[in-house]
C-alpha cells in the first residue's frame, strides 16, 4: 500500500537565501513571497538565527562548507541548492552539504513551489530514515549487552539456559526491564574490572 504523501502548509514559513546579491535573488524572492514565506537574505554566512528557520536556498556554485553552522549533511531543516555550473566538484559538494531539492540557475518565473515540497518531503524522508537507523542501532546494542551479561552469568558455572533464567529473575528481583538488567550487569563487572559481585548476581 502507498504511503499518502501530505503536501504541507508553506504559509508563514521562513526561508533564508545564503547567496551573494544577484537577480536570481529578486526572481527567487518575488516567489517566495507570491507563496506566501518569509525572505531572509545572508551572505557570505548564515546568521545563528538560521537555524530556527523552515528552508535554506543556498549558492552551490559559490558555497562552502563554513557558511553553516552545522557539519555537511545534518542541516536542521530542507535545503535547496541554487545550480548555475553543473561542474561534476560543484554537483558533488553540494550533496554532500545536504541538498534536497535543486533549482537550476537563472531562476524564472516558476519551480520554486516544486522545490520547496520536494525539499521538505525529502527531508523528512531523511530524518525518519535516521529515526529508524538509531532505532536500529539502540536494539542492537541492547542485544549485544543481554548477550555479555548472559555470558558473564554463565561464566559461573551455569549453562547458557539457566544464565539466560538468572537475569530474568534478576530483572525482576531489581524491578527494572530484561536489558536495563543486563546492562547493570556489565556496568557493575567492568567497574570491578573482573568477576562481578556475588551480592548482586547472586
Amino acid at each position: 500500500m502507498k504511503r499518502k504523501i501530505r503536501i504541507p502548509n508553506l504559509g508563514g514559513a521562513h526561508a533564508y537565501i545564503l547567496h551573494r546579491p544577484h537577480p536570481t535573488v529578486q526572481a527567487l524572492e518575488r516567489q517566495l513571497r507570491a507563496i506566501g514565506l518569509t525572505v531572509v537574505h545572508c551572505w557570505p554566512e548564515l546568521p545563528a538565527e538560521a537555524l530556527s528557520g523552515d528552508f535554506v536556498f543556498f549558492d552551490a556554485d559559490q558555497g562552502y562548507d563554513e557558511q553553516f553552522p552545522w557539519k555537511p549533511g545534518q542541516s536542521p531543516m530542507p535545503m535547496i541548492a541554487l545550480i548555475g555550473s553543473e561542474a561534476p566538484g560543484r554537483i558533488e559538494w553540494s550533496l554532500e552539504a545536504g541538498a534536497h531539492a535543486q533549482l537550476l540557475k537563472p531562476v524564472g518565473d516558476g519551480g520554486v513551489y516544486s522545490a520547496l515540497l520536494i525539499a521538505r518531503l525529502a527531508f523528512e524522508a531523511r530524518q525518519s530514515l535516521s529515526v529508524e537507523i538509531a532505532d536500529l542501532r539502540r536494539r542492537l546494542d541492547e542485544r549485544q549487552t543481554v548477550v555479555r551479561a548472559v555470558t558473564l552469568l554463565a561464566a559461573r558455572g551455569k549453562t547458557e539456559s539457566e544464565a539466560y533464567d538468572q537475569l530474568r529473575q534478576m530483572a525482576m528481583a531489581w524491578r527494572v526491564s530484561f536489558e536495563d538488567a543486563a546492562r547493570r550487569i556489565v556496568a557493575n563487572h567492568e567497574e570491578q574490572g573482573g568477576p562481578d559481585d556475588r551480592r548482586d548476581l547472586g
